[in-house]
């Protein structure tokens, strides 16, 4: 039997990752869903097909006009407003405003320490009790011998990029001091040794 879905038009370029919360039942449609450094909205594609109350911001203009169009495309219904260019430490959002805060690819990007912490807990400001904070980001784990540190947490990776790179005590140690509770394991991905990607995954009590 063959079936007509066509899964790119539906998921689009969804982290594989995330989508694996969607098949633990863990983001559901009627609720309320952040992306913090959305991009053009890759992984918006199915959350906007389905239902869901979305919303995204990013520095880039580019990036929020694309997504406001994809949004217009997918779910009229949607405001522009939903979607705006700022900062992700610096979000106009009010707080406790969503079942779910989603960072794929976004905290390695941070200049330093500091602006990497006033990202975390600014997501985590917005997220309301009971809510999942959803994070995919580059790491050391599994590559420790392989990348060279540059100051603070920056390295150079073998696959010629610079990345802030997190560590699992220090995941460990964040996740304590937000009280968060891990809703699985850690998860790295090492890609063929060129880069590390975790999953973290939080559920704010």
């Amino acid at each position: 039997m063959t079936s007509s879905l066509n899964l790119q038009e539906w998921f689009g370029g969804i982290d594989i990752y995330l989508f694996d919360q969607l098949l633990k039942g863990r983001l559901a449609p009627g609720m309320s869903v952040l992306d913090a450094g959305c991009g053009g909205g890759r992984n918006l594609v199915y959350l906007l097909r389905s239902g869901f109350e979305v919303f995204g911001v990013d520095e880039s203009s580019a990036a929020i006009a694309q997504t406001r169009r994809l949004a217009a495309e997918l779910n009229p219904n949607l405001p522009e407003t939903n979607f705006r260019q700022e900062p992700v430490e610096r979000m106009s959002f009010a707080d406790e405003g969503f079942d779910s805060v989603l960072s794929s690819a976004v905290l390695h990007f941070a200049r330093d320490e500091e602006q990497w912490n006033s990202m975390v807990k600014e997501m985590w400001r917005v997220l309301k009790p009971g809510g999942i904070f959803f994070a995919r980001l580059a790491s050391t784990i599994g590559i420790e011998d392989r990348v060279g540190l540059i100051g603070g947490r920056r390295y150079d990776l073998p696959d010629g990029s610079q990345r802030f790179l997190v560590d699992e005590a220090m995941l460990l140690n964040v996740s304590s001091a937000l009280a968060g509770e891990f809703i699985e394991p850690i998860k790295t991905t090492v890609v063929q040794n060129l880069r590390a990607m975790t999953t973290w995954c939080l559920l704010k009590r």
